[in-house]
């Protein structure tokens, strides 16, 4: 089996992952949204999620969050900017030379709340390189699904694979750094869930009412440059300017 046709089994598993996700909170309820379908969910419980998540020891020593910018991450990033930390969140699809949005408390002149709002960090937030990235020591996932082995499935688009395993090469994540995701409870299956060889693996899936390590999660060392396809290259300036003038998918 080639490669094209492999990612494309493992794609169309993970959607029916999704999907049955999706239809699974939208019948209970679960979330802030009239439908989820297409989204990372914004989970009822997310605030008492992310309080769970500040009482971990490696949160508590963290210093620099990378975060996803998505509703259900609010609390997080809120919580993050109220004791002091700095945090990084992308700029949507990565399609800006300066691809992250930094966040400093030090200097926020409105609540921490509100600063973690990524609509209102798209207005006042300086942009930022990699270059001008510090160490991260906590990772923040958005996820679909996830299983207790630590796999998770996004919403598709592959961004945040993209934005762990730059800034691996850019030795800002090692094996210190600690990836999270928080998510309902529903959102955690005791099943083997399908993955790449680009798909990150979480430590620790935080849900309102259980905190979860995971064994050895899978980690990618840095970009798989076979697994993007030109299209994606050339719309992402970071990667444009970076990509090999072989081995690419077309």
């Amino acid at each position: 089996m080639n490669d094209d046709r492999m990612f494309t089994d493992v794609d169309r598993e993970k959607q029916q992952v999704r999907e049955r996700v999706w239809d699974a909170l939208d019948a209970s309820g679960a979330t802030h949204d009239v439908t989820v379908h297409g989204r990372i969910p914004n989970f009822v419980g997310s605030q008492e999620a992310a309080t769970r998540l500040g009482e971990l020891p490696a949160w508590k020593h963290a210093r620099v969050i990378k975060s996803v910018p998505d509703k259900a991450q609010l609390p997080v990033r809120a919580l993050a900017l109220s004791e002091g930390k700095t945090v990084f969140m992308a700029v949507p699809k990565l399609a800006d030379p300066h691809p992250f949005y930094l966040l400093d408390p030090a200097v926020l002149t409105i609540p921490p709340a509100q600063a973690a709002s990524s609509r209102t960090a798209s207005e006042f937030a300086p942009k930022v390189g990699v270059d001008d990235l510090r160490a991260v020591d906590v990772v923040v996932l958005g996820s679909v699904a996830v299983n207790r082995a630590g796999v998770r499935i996004g919403k598709g688009a592959g961004y945040s694979d993209l934005e762990f395993a730059f800034l691996a090469e850019a030795g800002l994540i090692d094996e210190n750094t600690v990836v999270v995701t928080t998510v309902h409870q529903r959102q955690v299956l005791n099943v083997e869930l399908p993955r790449t060889s680009h798909d990150v693996g979480v430590d620790v899936i935080v849900t309102p009412e259980e905190t979860i390590t995971c064994p050895s999660p899978h980690r990618p060392s840095g970009l798989i440059w076979e697994h993007l396809d030109a299209q994606k290259i050339a719309s992402i300036p970071v990667l444009a300017v970076r990509a090999p003038a072989h081995g690419k998918r077309h």
